[in-house]
């Protein structure tokens, strides 16, 4: 966790209501670390991309499947830590990922930088972003009691490391459920969402676990359109966020198969797609309205 985490001397006031000027306190806090990443293939440079470091490599994999570059393990010979160039300090935030001879690369490279809040930056449209699915994510027969979806923000935030050192970073955790309680597979943390979910989709590629039938998403923020696209392109079935779902999301949920919930706080939460994945509660007595006015 070294250097997903720093320390920095902070001024903490502490206001007690009386008016009263309280002395000004000097101490260290733990920040989460943010830096940036280049992405090459083969050499030649394809994105850059702000991150948390750390699994770096699942960040790389997993990016990839979701620019729809890749979709099995196979297709990634290796992945390795390079210098930014000749003569330059190896700093660990340059890797290159060297594909299969008969894989194609992308007919442009992005040459985009990529901030921490954004995954689709420096896409030229909607179109451009809606890649070709090597799976399909209605295919799947899974349902999943609502109570059991309901625990997850609970257990994704019981693994939070790094948050609970830092609270500013966003969580992924993708948890198996297609047999009795819930099994967490992978958690993965970082300052962007949606790198999150790319270092989950990333160690999922590098087990070879592709496509991710059986399985939820639970993420620790909203559902925005790239958070679906890439549990779609991963072959996730279920994708469930605490907070809200953009419109976009939802038609493209819809679309997809992916089920879609939203505002996931424990005793409520709204189905915005695929309620036909969520079953009654396992539970005796219902403790969930899902839906508004239920």
């Amino acid at each position: 966790m070294a250097r997903m985490t720093q320390r920095r001397k902070i001024h903490r006031f502490r206001l007690d209501g009386s008016g009263t000027e309280l002395p000004v306190r000097f101490k260290e806090d733990v920040i989460a670390a943010e830096e940036p990443l280049e992405i090459r293939l083969g050499g030649r440079s394809f994105a850059v991309t702000m991150r948390t470091p750390g699994d770096d490599f699942d960040l790389v994999a997993g990016f990839l499947v979701s620019e729809g570059v890749i979709r099995d393990q196979s297709e990634l010979v290796s992945l390795r830590f390079c210098a930014g160039g000749p003569g330059e300090e190896q700093t660990f935030n340059v890797v290159d990922a060297q594909l299969r001879p008969d894989v194609r690369p992308p007919d442009t490279m992005r040459h985009v930088y990529t901030s921490s809040s954004c995954g689709i930056c420096g896409t030229e449209s909607i179109e451009a972003v809606r890649k070709t699915q090597h799976f399909d994510p209605s295919a799947d027969p899974l349902t999943v009691p609502v109570d059991v979806v309901a625990g997850l923000p609970d257990r994704l935030r019981e693994a939070q490391a790094v948050f609970e050192k830092t609270g500013g970073v966003h969580a992924a955790g993708l948890f198996r459920v297609d047999a009795g309680e819930p099994e967490l597979l992978c958690l993965r943390e970082d300052v962007g969402r949606h790198n999150a979910v790319d270092k989950v989709v990333g160690w999922a590629l590098r087990q070879g676990l592709l496509p991710l039938r059986g399985t939820v998403l639970q993420v620790s923020g909203r559902a925005s359109f790239e958070l679906v696209q890439k549990a779609a392109l991963a072959g996730i079935p279920v994708l469930s966020a605490v907070s809200a779902p953009s419109s976009l999301a939802i038609d493209l949920a819809t679309e997809t198969g992916v089920a879609l919930v939203g505002f996931n706080r424990g005793d409520t939460l709204n189905v915005y797609a695929g309620r036909n994945r969520l079953d009654r509660p396992a539970v005796t007595e219902a403790r969930l309205r899902v839906g508004a006015g239920q």
